[in-house]
């Protein structure tokens, strides 16, 4: 059986110490977002903390990552428009994806 690597780390939210407990590569998303975001990871809490409704903080860490990646993946999905050198639309499925 394998074990879990849930990782318990403190944030500072709104002048308020608090913690949370995720697994290690929901703490290296966590991190890759942020800094795609331009922002900290405290700060990118923060903003998911703002935004929860009833789920605790560390449930809302993971919905947020997971909702980031499933749209991530669904823009991949779309098909690209392009036009060609006559102006028509072409659209371009991803071809590396054959």
């Amino acid at each position: 059986m394998m074990k879990s690597s849930t990782a318990k780390r403190s944030i500072v939210i709104a002048g308020h110490k608090t913690s949370a407990s995720l697994e290690d590569p929901f703490w290296k998303l966590l991190k890759e977002i942020a800094k795609m975001r331009g922002q900290t990871s405290s700060d990118l809490v923060s903003e998911i903390d703002q935004g929860r409704k009833h789920a605790n903080l560390s449930s809302a860490i993971r919905l947020f990552v997971l909702g980031y990646v499933r749209d991530e993946i669904a823009s991949y999905d779309k098909p690209r428009t392009h036009r060609k050198k006559d102006g028509r639309d072409v659209s371009e499925e991803h071809p590396e994806r054959v």
